[in-house]
């Protein structure tokens, strides 16, 4: 791995801000998938700084590579994206009906998470939505892509 893999590049600044944007539009699409009563709080703020943080670790540090890469980086900073969110959601969650005192000890709140996880991720099978990451995260990978052959 070479040095200059840690170090700030235009390329990856534009992946952090186009997975962060991506983020946002993703949760807003999100919204209306869940039930009415759902109180969102930081919802899309958690994952805006969720998808600037994929995008600078994971989608630039693939960049610099060729078009097919960062076509693939693109997509790989969506998936971690997705993950982290509904790991993080899903967290946030279960610590809130474990202070409701809702369960019995650790396991069952761990177990409650993961079945979070998988009901989140079933809401988000939704056309318009992975239609959106999709799209937006080759979209990002290809233009982070370019901005690291123009400005390095």
């Amino acid at each position: 791995m070479p040095v200059t893999d840690h170090m700030p590049t235009a390329g990856r600044l534009v992946a952090a801000i186009g997975l962060g944007a991506l983020g946002w539009y993703g949760s807003e699409l999100f919204r209306p998938l869940m039930p009415e009563d759902t109180n969102f709080g930081w919802f899309n703020v958690v994952n805006v700084v969720l998808g600037a943080i994929c995008g600078w670790r994971v989608t630039g540090k693939r960049l610099g590579f060729g078009y097919a890469e960062g076509f693939s980086a693109g997509l790989t900073g969506v998936g971690a994206l997705v993950f982290w969110a509904l790991f993080l959601q899903s967290l946030n969650e279960m610590l809130k009906r474990a202070l409701d005192t809702r369960y019995d000890g650790v396991v069952e709140g761990v177990i409650s998470m993961f079945e979070l996880i998988v009901e989140y991720g079933s809401l988000m099978i939704n056309g318009p939505l992975i239609g959106l990451l999709v799209t937006g995260g080759i979209v990002v990978g290809i233009v982070s892509e370019w901005v690291s052959h123009r400005w390095s």
